[in-house]
């Protein structure tokens, strides 16, 4: 995992995402996934290009069921927007860098 992304599960979500300053983009994702391991680097490519105005985590739905069941994720990937500790957007699916960036506003 690149620096640029925090890794966070159930015992740190709500203080790295729902107590955060700045949004966050949480990519819910696991190891066996095919379509989360071709999203993986996008979500660093887009933690990298956001240099610190948006932060950017990842969360193992196999290791964190608690969190991932809380905000209803049926498919991985799934990505969300948090913005002051509310789901502002929803990405479901993998997608090419541009149209990722577009759906989450960050354009």
């Amino acid at each position: 995992m690149a620096a640029d992304v925090l890794e966070v599960t159930d015992a740190n979500f709500k203080s790295e995402v729902l107590e955060s300053e700045i949004p966050v983009i949480v990519d819910f994702w696991a190891a066996w996934c095919g379509p989360c391991r071709m999203v993986g680097p996008i979500v660093e490519e887009i933690a990298k290009d956001q240099g610190g105005r948006v932060k950017v985590a990842k969360l193992n739905v196999d290791e964190n069921r608690e969190t991932a069941t809380k905000y209803g994720i049926m498919s991985i990937p799934t990505i969300l927007l948090f913005e002051k500790g509310a789901v502002a957007k929803q990405v479901v699916g993998a997608m090419p860098k541009t149209a990722l960036v577009q759906e989450l506003g960050l354009g």
